[in-house]
C-alpha cells in the first residue's frame, strides 16, 4: 500500500477529472462550444505521451551506458505506451477537429508532424523485430530512440510555430489563453494533465513486470 499511493492519486484524479469534464460547466466560445471540454483529454493525453517518450529517452541512455537489457526492456515499454496514448490523442484530436474544422485530419503543419512522428515510433517498433540477437536489438533501437526523439521535439514543438497552423499554439494561434481557457477549467486541465500522466507511468511499470515474468518463465 505504501508504495500504491501514486497509484490512488492517478485514479483519483482521473476520476475527478471524468466526473467534472464531462458535468462541469465550461466558457461559451464560439466554434468550440461543448467540444471544448476535450480539453481535458486530448491535451493531457499528449502532454503524458510526451513524457513517456522522454522517459524511454532516458532509460535509453541508460542503457547505452551499462548495457543493462533491463533499461532496453524499459525504455521499449514506455515507447509502447507512449504510442498508445499517441494513438488515443490523435482518436479525440481527429474528432475535435470534425467538429471545430470541418474536416477530421486536415493538411495542417502540426498534425503532419504529428503524423510523421508516430510513423518514427511505429518504425522503431519494427525495427526492434528485425533483430534476433538480444544485445544488438537493444544497442541499436537505443541509438534509434535518441535520434527519433531528437527529431520529434522539433516536429512538435519548432516547426508548426513557423508557419501558419489552425492548431493552437502554432502559427501565431494562442494556447491556453484567457479567450480558450478560464480559471475554472484549469483546475480540472491541470489534474488530468498530471492523472494521465501518472496512469501513463502505471501502465508501463505493469507492461514492464509482465515482460519480466515471461522471460523468468522461459
Amino acid at each position: 500500500m505504501k508504495n500504491n499511493w501514486w497509484k490512488i492519486i492517478a485514479v483519483l484524479l482521473l476520476t475527478y477529472t471524468l466526473y467534472f469534464g464531462l458535468m462541469g460547466t465550461v466558457p461559451r466560445r464560439a466554434i468550440l462550444n461543448e467540444s471544448i471540454r476535450n480539453v481535458y483529454f486530448h491535451v493531457p493525453m499528449w502532454f503524458a505521451m510526451i513524457a513517456m517518450l522522454t522517459t524511454s529517452l532516458v532509460y535509453a541512455i541508460k542503457y547505452l551506458r551499462t548495457n543493462d537489457l533491463q533499461y532496453d526492456l524499459k525504455s521499449v515499454e514506455f515507447t509502447n505506451v507512449a504510442i498508445l496514448l499517441g494513438i488515443l490523442g490523435c482518436a479525440t484530436g481527429s474528432l475535435w477537429a470534425s467538429v471545430t474544422w470541418g474536416d477530421p485530419w486536415p493538411s495542417d503543419p502540426k498534425l503532419n508532424s504529428v503524423a510523421i512522428s508516430m510513423l518514427m515510433y511505429f518504425a522503431y517498433l519494427i525495427l526492434r523485430g528485425s533483430f534476433d540477437d538480444e544485445q544488438r536489438r537493444a544497442r541499436i533501437s537505443a541509438v534509434y530512440n535518441i535520434l527519433a526523439y531528437a527529431v520529434f521535439i522539433p516536429l512538435i514543438f519548432i516547426l508548426p510555430r513557423l508557419t501558419d497552423s489552425l492548431h493552437p499554439g502554432n502559427g501565431g494561434n494562442p494556447a491556453f489563453s484567457e479567450l480558450d481557457m478560464d480559471n475554472q477549467m484549469r483546475r480540472i486541465f491541470y489534474p488530468a494533465v498530471i492523472g494521465w500522466g501518472l496512469l501513463g507511468t502505471w501502465m508501463a511499470t505493469v507492461r514492464v513486470r509482465v515482460r519480466m515474468l515471461e522471460e523468468q518463465a522461459d
